[in-house]
């Protein structure tokens, strides 16, 4: 018993340490199984989570053709409303610069008043009657001359895919009004719809802007010529300057043919210091080289006959013709529908403002100190050097630009009236000084005072902008260049206004139909070709 009590005692405390051993392996596998039993159930939290996600994300397919059909229902009807924003914005604009357009026009148009009675009253009151006649005529057959044939060899294309004329002459289309609409199915579509950017305006409403600046053009000859010429022959001229010399002018510039690209460069008359009122101007010299000073003009002894009979209306045509010049300057944007094309229309009014208040008081105070007295006309004049001077500038130049412009405009306005008065050519209104000379120097200071940075950069017709190269950076050195073109311009309107005037008024005058008789022009034109035989009846009153 004692011997079985011995041998399992061995074997107890034999087990007991067994045991213990693998209690311990035991416990150190618990311990194992807790941190496996722990990442499996931090792993099994991270796959619920994305079979949670991938169920939300996944959609049947009538489901997911459902939610494609209104997502693309939203696209389209977002597109619509953006086109028809976009329509909306190009169709204001296009009404916007319409109404400022069609103002502006009829500004320049009520410069025919202006001119009329400026005209009538610079010269002898037994003519008044005539020289206002003449001004309606001017302005009724030049219309009919510009409807006609004026713009289309203007305007009348065709262009090239850069917008350049093709023969870079004289425009060949839209004779007449010919192809201005479009007829349609449901009517007349006065533009080509849908709208698109640069296409808002009707070619009716460049007509009717640009045919203001033609009349305007041919009425600065009138007041050349007035006194003397035979009222038919120069409805004539009218008709030919507003169908064939003008437009042909307008289609080397305007129109985008030669001049606009000459030298690289192109020319710059923001508003027709050269185009219009040189082209006037030149026209009008050739009309009185050719017709001749009217009888007596030069005569000391008769001196005071050839005096403005009626100054109010001189002052009042002045007036009308500088109220007038808002819609030929500004005008000359061609459009107000954007903030910065409305800046620089105040610009160019605040400019042309400027130069003519400076050109009236150089120019009266010049004759002051020549005549000791003063000069109501010579002020008169000189608002309309100044005038003149800032048109072809005014959209390229700062203010004090515009200061400097018209203090050498009144300059040169004074040296040529002085130097016709000493070549005997007889100019009743100095059109040839205001016109002429002035024009020629608005087209010159357009070149030499263009806002760019020094003479390196030019803008030009970029407005606030320099002219740029393909890459968007500066063109530069280019200012020689440009003032080199304004020559060009000044010489090219001279050479084809000048020799094609000259012709006209020849032929005219070889066929005798130029210049009245003399005895009508002793008696005055009211008394011998119209009736009522005198433009005033004003009768003396006398106290008893």
């Amino acid at each position: 018993m004692h011997l079985v009590v011995l041998f399992l005692i061995p074997c107890a405390i034999a087990t007991d340490t067994s045991t213990a051993a693998l209690q311990k392996e035991i416990d150190a596998l618990r311990s194992e199984m807790s941190v496996q039993r722990q990442l499996i159930v931090a792993q099994m939290a991270l796959l619920t989570s994305r079979k949670s996600a991938a169920s939300r994300s996944l959609m049947s397919t009538s489901e997911l053709v459902s939610a494609t059909e209104l997502l693309n229902e939203n696209v389209v009807n977002m597109t619509a409303d953006i086109s028809k924003l976009k329509e909306a914005d190009l169709s204001f604009s296009g009404a916007l610069d319409s109404a400022w357009l069609c103002l502006c026009g009829a500004l320049v148009m009520f410069m025919h008043a202006g001119f009329a009675m400026l005209e009538t009253g610079s010269c002898r009151a037994k003519n008044a009657q005539n020289v206002l006649m003449k001004n309606l005529v001017n302005v009724c057959v030049g219309t009919i001359g510009w409807w006609i044939l004026g713009w289309a060899f203007a305007y009348g294309g065709p262009y090239d895919a850069d917008d350049a004329l093709e023969n870079g002459f004289i425009g060949a289309g839209g004779f007449a009004g010919e192809g201005f609409v479009d007829y349609i199915d449901t009517g007349i579509a006065p533009l080509e719809l849908p709208l698109t950017e640069g296409a808002t305006q009707s070619t009716m409403l460049s007509w009717f802007f640009q045919w203001a600046f033609c009349t305007a053009g041919a009425t600065i000859v009138s007041g050349g010529v007035a006194e003397r010429v035979k009222s038919p022959s120069y409805a004539a001229y009218a008709f030919f300057m507003t169908s064939f010399i003008y437009p042909v002018v307008v289609a080397w510039t305007w129109g985008y043919g030669w001049l606009s690209s000459v030298l690289g460069v192109g020319t710059m008359d923001f508003a027709g210091s050269g185009i219009v009122h040189l082209t006037g101007g030149i026209s009008a010299l050739a009309g009185t080289v050719i017709l001749g000073p009217r009888a007596g003009r030069f005569d000391p002894d008769r001196e005071s006959e050839f005096e403005a009979h009626n100054l109010p209306l001189v002052v009042l045509g002045t007036f009308i013709l500088w109220f007038g010049w808002y819609g030929f300057n500004p005008g000359s944007t061609l459009g107000i529908s954007s903030a910065e094309t409305g800046a620089l229309a105040a610009q160019v009014a605040m400019n042309t403002t400027i130069a003519a208040a400076t050109g009236g008081i150089l120019v009266f105070t010049i004759r002051y100190f020549i005549l000791k007295k003063y000069d109501v006309g010579g002020l008169c004049n000189g608002i309309l050097a100044g005038l003149v001077s800032i048109t072809a500038p005014c959209g390229n130049v700062e203010s004090g630009s515009a200061f400097l412009i018209g203090i050498i405009g009144a300059f040169v306005y004074q040296g040529a009236s002085m130097l016709l008065q000493k070549l005997h050519i007889d100019d009743p209104v100095d059109a040839v000084p205001v016109h002429g000379a002035c024009g020629i120097w608005g087209v010159l200071a357009a070149g030499l005072f263009d806002w760019g940075l020094d003479v390196d950069h030019f803008h030009g017709w970029s407005g606030f902008s320099c002219m740029t190269k393909d890459d968007g950076s500066c063109q530069t050195g280019i200012g020689g260049t440009a003032i080199a073109a304004q020559i060009i311009l000044v010489l090219a309107v001279i050479a084809w206004a000048g020799t094609w005037s000259a012709i006209a008024f020849g032929v005219l005058k070889v066929t005798k139909i130029l210049r009245i008789e003399e005895e009508v022009e002793a008696a005055g034109m009211d008394a011998a070709h119209h009736s009522p035989s005198k433009a005033y009846d004003i009768q003396r009153l006398e106290g008893p």
